[in-house]
């Protein structure tokens, strides 16, 4: 018997795109039994998702540890299909609009009237009602909305995106952390729940402390490029072969960079002696730190600078960044089985529990659509006979 932290639970995954599939693969990572509803595919859209190919890097790494069945929910037996399966999970992940789930009737208030232990998890792009109740949102937009992309770039330059899906991303971790609230409430009140966020919730929530200097004191952030908007010095200084990143903004790590460096003139220059002087003059400071560091290699400054407990690190490419030992040391890598492409390098979650190690393998690769539709339907007791039939009238995939 598996003894992962979420064993035991059965998870019926309504969900598309990356924010509802984070949410999903935090429990499916974690030991969850997760059955991912899918669409009885056509002709032209088999294989594809809107994410690329299923067979591909992306698809495979949302939805590893899944099973898939096609159902055809529009249908009055796919939707009896469903309700089956409902009545029995522990989890249901959507992140359909609220007009769409209602029509379909699978609305929190429908499966809570057959499932009152259910806890009923919802992503949406802003919210589940208010004047932007019905929008569609995606990533992107809400990067823009949030005033993520104002305080993201150059001064100088225009507002920038994030290079990760970083709404989408966030809005399935918070997802996720709530599921695992809604679960423990459970186990005190034996009661499920609506769990629900969105991408913009998300965002707000994620602008911390950019976030509360608007709101405290009416200060606007503003695009300060790779320097901390309010830790000095600390962001990206040139190097003689490239750049780094410094982080030397309190009294002693600031003293501790100009010894490391010999940059004594620097240390003890009256216009730098205090972090308030310092964060006064970072247009002066900037260059004169950049007069020294430019002398050394990306390699020296990183190896003298950590030595004194200054932290200082290489900007690596994604290529560099999964080669550099220490990530090599945290296997954050490791192998999917595929029965037909092999083993799928895919990253696995950074969460680490003492009591629940992770394998060095995942359970499986991301299923084809409809992959294990059988054997869903069979363990829910339908017999050969009507699951051909079902399959048949198009009702499953």
């Amino acid at each position: 018997m598996s003894t992962a932290p979420l064993a035991g639970l059965s998870v019926l995954d309504l969900t598309h795109a990356r924010a509802g599939p984070t949410a999903v693969r935090l429990l499916s990572d974690w030991g969850a039994e997760v059955i991912k509803i899918e669409q009885v595919p056509s002709a032209a859209s088999a294989g594809r998702a809107i994410n690329g190919a299923r067979r591909g890097s992306d698809e495979q790494n949302l939805h590893r540890n899944k099973q898939s069945l096609c159902l055809n929910l529009k249908d009055a037996q796919g939707l009896a299909l469903f309700m089956r399966l409902a009545e029995s999970a522990d989890i249901v992940v959507e992140n359909f609009k609220a007009e769409v789930k209602h029509r379909l009737g699978v609305d929190y208030d429908s499966l809570r009237a057959i499932n009152p232990r259910l806890i009923y998890a919802s992503i949406s792009g802003f919210g589940q009602d208010g004047p932007y109740g019905e929008r569609a949102g995606v990533d992107q937009v809400v990067q823009g909305m949030s005033g993520l992309m104002s305080i993201t770039g150059f001064a100088d330059g225009a507002p920038t995106r994030a290079g990760v899906a970083i709404s989408d991303t966030t809005a399935g971790m918070f997802l996720g952390q709530g599921i695992l609230l809604a679960l423990l409430q459970r186990e005190r009140t034996g009661e499920g729940q609506w769990v629900h966020t969105s991408l913009l919730e998300s965002m707000m929530c994620k602008l911390d402390f950019q976030g509360a200097r608007y709101t405290m004191s009416g200060e606007v952030p503003q695009r300060q490029g790779n320097d901390h908007p309010t830790l000095v010095p600390m962001g990206t200084f040139l190097a003689k072969d490239g750049a780094v990143n410094i982080a030397a903004p309190t009294q002693r790590l600031w003293e501790r960079f100009c010894e490391a460096l010999e940059a004594q003139e620097l240390l003890a220059d009256p216009a730098y002696q205090r972090a308030s002087d310092r964060a006064a003059k970072i247009a002066m400071l900037k260059p004169a730190m950049e007069a020294i560091t430019s002398q050394l290699s990306v390699a020296a400054l990183v190896e003298r600078l950590n030595a004194v407990g200054v932290p200082c690190g290489s900007i690596n490419t994604v290529g560099e960044a999964f080669d550099d030992a220490q990530v090599q040391h945290l296997g954050m890598a490791k192998p999917a089985p595929h029965p037909e492409l092999g083993d799928l390098n895919l990253i696995r979650s950074p969460i680490n529990l003492s009591a629940s190690p992770q394998s060095n393998r995942f359970d499986r690769a991301a299923p084809d659509p409809g992959q294990d539709s059988v054997a869903v339907l069979t363990k829910l007791g339908l017999s050969t006979q009507e699951i051909d039939e079902l399959s048949s009238a198009g009702v499953i995939g």
